[in-house]
C-alpha cells in the first residue's frame, strides 16, 4: 500500500511505520493501535451483506473521515486489491475474499464453541450447551459439564423438541421455518403427553424474542431447568442455542436473571466469531 502522508485535515496523522502519532509505541507488554489500521478499519464496516456496494460519499459519511483523506485511503486500498471500483461504486475486493479463506479454514462453529462453552459453565458454575435444529427437533452438538455432584444431564446427540424448553423457543422465536416444522410435528408435552397450547406457545417465544433469551423451569423433565440465547450467523439467520442447565434447587428465577446476562454474552461473543455484526 502506498505511503499515506498527513494533511491539514489529517490531524492524527496516519504514518504507518514512524512513531509519531500514526506509529506503534510500544511500552513494555501494551503497545498504541496504529491509526491509519483504525481509519482502514472503518472503511471496511462500511460495507454489509445488505449493501455490499457503495459510493464514495457514503463512506466518507459513515466514516466521518475528512473526504480527501478517505478518498486517498479508498483509492489506495483500490490499488492493493483491498476493495475493487466499478464505475462509481466500490465493494470489498477478491483479494481480500481470497486472503480471509485461510482465516475461516477447518474453524467450524462446534470448534469455535468449545471454548466459549467452557468460559460460560465457569461463570455459571452449571453445564452449558450448544445447540442446533433439524426439523422440528433440536440437538445437543457440544457440552462443557460442571463438576456438581448434582447436576443436570445432558448427552452430545441428545433430541428434544422444539416448542418445550429453552432453547426450542429461541429457536421458534428467531426461525419462520421452525414454527412450522414444530407445528406440523405436532405440539405434544414430552412430559404428560397433553397438546401445549398454541396461543400460550405464541405468547412465550414472542416474550423471548423481546427479552433475547429464553428460560424455562420444569418443562422439558422434572426437576430441571434451563437458560438459552441465539447465535447468529454473518447473515443474521441463527445457526445455533447455546445456553445452560440445571437442576432446580439451584436454578430459581432469581439464578435466572443472574446467569442470563453470561449466557448473551456467551452467544453474542460466538456470533461474532462466526461472522455477525449486530
Amino acid at each position: 500500500m502506498a505511503d499515506v502522508e498527513n494533511t491539514p485535515d489529517d490531524p492524527e496523522g496516519t504514518d504507518s511505520e514512524g512513531t509519531g502519532s500514526g506509529g506503534m509505541e510500544a511500552s513494555g507488554s501494551s503497545a498504541r493501535p496504529i491509526l491509519v489500521l483504525q481509519k482502514l478499519r472503518r472503511i471496511f464496516e462500511c460495507f454489509t451483506l445488505d449493501e455490499p456496494e457503495l459510493g464514495l460519499r457514503e463512506i466518507v459519511n459513515r466514516t466521518g473521515l475528512p473526504p480527501s483523506t478517505c478518498q486517498r485511503l479508498v483509492q489506495n486500498l483500490v490499488s492493493e486489491g483491498f476493495l475493487s471500483k466499478d464505475g462509481d461504486v466500490y465493494r470489498i475486493g477478491l483479494g481480500m475474499v481470497r486472503w480471509a479463506a485461510p482465516g475461516t479454514y477447518g474453524m467450524d462453529l462446534v470448534k469455535l464453541a468449545g471454548p466459549v462453552l467452557d468460559e460460560l459453565r465457569d461463570a455459571a458454575g452449571e453445564t452449558s450447551f450448544l445447540q442446533v435444529r433439524d426439523g422440528p427437533h433440536r440437538t445437543i452438538v457440544s457440552l462443557s459439564e460442571v463438576r456438581n455432584v448434582v447436576i443436570r444431564r445432558f448427552m452430545v446427540g441428545m433430541v428434544m423438541p422444539l416448542h418445550v424448553g429453552s432453547a426450542g423457543k429461541v429457536f421458534l422465536a428467531h426461525d419462520p421455518g421452525a414454527w412450522r416444522d414444530a407445528i406440523d410435528s405436532g405440539l405434544r408435552s414430552p412430559e404428560d403427553n397433553r397438546t401445549v397450547s398454541l396461543e400460550n406457545l405464541q405468547r412465550e417465544v414472542a416474550e423471548v424474542r423481546e427479552a433475547g433469551y429464553s428460560a424455562t423451569f420444569e418443562e422439558r423433565s422434572a426437576g430441571a431447568g434451563s437458560l438459552s440465547a441465539p447465535v447468529f450467523d454473518m447473515a443474521g439467520t441463527i445457526v445455533a442455542a447455546i445456553g445452560v442447565g440445571a437442576p432446580i434447587q439451584r436454578f430459581t428465577e432469581a439464578d435466572a436473571e443472574r446467569i442470563a446476562p453470561l449466557v448473551i454474552s456467551a452467544a453474542k461473543r460466538l456470533s461474532a466469531s462466526v461472522g455477525y455484526r449486530e
